[in-house]
């Protein structure tokens, strides 16, 4: 099946150009491709695993994907869609934050594979050498202001009085466009693939090579990860689930995943190939089971692609044992995860001196698990809260060494995944 037949059919196309032609380019032989990675934030994001995952299936399929860092373009800011303008980034940071994502990236591609390695290249090694007259006259002639105005883009921005938009961010357009411009010459690159909100700049690019060379190149789009709210996952946008285990824990990576609906589940499998389409329509037919298998699954996959096998082994067994109330099957190495840069940062810690005969519900209390003595006894009575994954019901309880884990630690659960793990010193 061709690349192109094979996205349409996981539904990973929101906009293509000439899809005809485009496809009988890639049957005669094979291409190189692009997408942009601007780092104006120190990691990538979820949002990025489509464009990533596209790039990984065109070159398992035996063409050339190559990744752009926007070095240039960074420091100008993409306005497309955005509702005010970035905040400005140094240059000196934005040179730690690119060697973060070309470590993430890394991860996803091939780059010892003869013909069709992966190469990652920086637009700032051309933009910081271009004359900017020689840019106006050369580029600038082939883009109409009418045109620029009007896209979808930044229609919005330009409309809006309490922001607008500055001559900085609307020149973006022209530099991604030189980009496409650039790598066509260099690297006879014909397609360009990013999120659905980088068809105006990608179209942009298209054209430009059509006017000043005569030739025909393709744009393809993907649809973008959205949201449980509906909003975009972006690097200025909060709630983000980062790819950086300092930013987001591979535990909460793996939960993430687990929790994502059965449409996104089926979605993220079918192009990662853990099931085909006779196979998703089959899953949604049958029964719940069948769909959290095929998240563990998923969410295994995806852990280990970014953040390695050793720690999806660590999110999955902290992840079963919490959840499953089989507190005692933790390994001691499990609960010291709580406390390194891989913790598993919503399960909030309490340091208390032990002393043995602690009331439960003082600790309760003292832990926010409750408001009040009598909400704890409320708690405890109608068999809400559990120590080390046991219910407790007796209102008079007294925490002893017994309930002390490797001399340590007491994780304490209200409700069904309301954690607290208490560190005894």
């Amino acid at each position: 099946m061709n690349i192109i037949e094979e996205l349409h059919q996981k539904n990973l196309i929101f906009n293509i150009s000439n899809n005809q032609d485009l496809i009988k380019k890639i049957n005669e032989k094979s291409i190189s491709l692009y997408c942009g990675f601007d780092p104006t934030a120190e990691s990538l994001h979820v949002g990025h695993l489509l464009p990533l995952l596209v790039l990984r299936l065109f070159q398992k399929c035996g063409h050339k994907p190559i990744v752009l860092i926007g070095g240039a373009t960074s420091l100008i800011g993409d306005p497309s869609f955005k509702e005010k303008k970035r905040e400005d980034i140094c240059f000196e940071v934005i040179k730690i934050w690119e060697k973060n994502i070309v470590t993430q990236i890394k991860k996803f591609l091939n780059f010892n594979h003869h013909c069709n390695s992966a190469l990652i290249i920086n637009n700032y090694e051309w933009f910081n050498e271009i004359n900017l007259l020689t840019f106006l006259k050369d580029i600038g002639k082939y883009f109409s202001i009418n045109s620029m105005i009007n896209k979808e883009s930044v229609k919005k921005r330009i409309q809006r009085i309490d922001q607008g938009i500055s001559f900085t961010e609307f020149s973006y357009s022209l530099l991604q466009a030189y980009d496409y411009f650039f790598l066509y010459k260099k690297y006879h690159t014909i397609l360009q693939i990013g999120g659905s909100d980088q068809w105006g700049n990608i179209v942009s690019g298209i054209n430009l090579i059509r006017k000043k060379l005569n030739k025909q190149v393709f744009g393809l789009t993907i649809p973008l990860f959205i949201k449980s709210n509906g909003k975009k996952f972006g690097k200025t946008e909060s709630g983000n689930i980062w790819l950086d285990p300092k930013k987001t824990t591979p535990y909460e990576f793996y939960q993430f995943w687990m929790n994502i609906t059965d449409s996104e589940a089926l979605y993220f499998a079918n192009i990662l190939n853990i099931t085909s389409m006779h196979e998703v329509n089959t899953f949604q037919k049958k029964d719940k089971n069948l769909i959290i298998e095929m998240k563990k699954i998923l969410a295994k996959e995806i852990t280990i692609l970014v953040h390695g096998k050793k720690e999806y082994t660590i999110a999955k067994n902290i992840s079963n044992n919490l959840f499953s109330n089989n507190i005692i099957g933790l390994e001691e190495s499990d609960f010291q995860c709580f406390f390194t840069n891989s913790s598993i940062k919503n399960i909030p810690i309490f340091y208390f001196k032990y002393v043995d005969n602690i009331q439960l519900r003082k600790l309760l209390t003292e832990v926010k698990l409750s408001t009040s003595w009598k909400h704890a006894s409320n708690l405890i009575v109608s068999k809400g809260i559990k120590i080390n994954g046991k219910i407790e019901s007796n209102s008079n309880y007294f925490i002893t060494c017994k309930d002390v884990l490797f001399k340590k630690y007491t994780i304490l659960c209200k409700g069904k995944k309301k954690f607290i793990l208490v560190k005894w010193i």
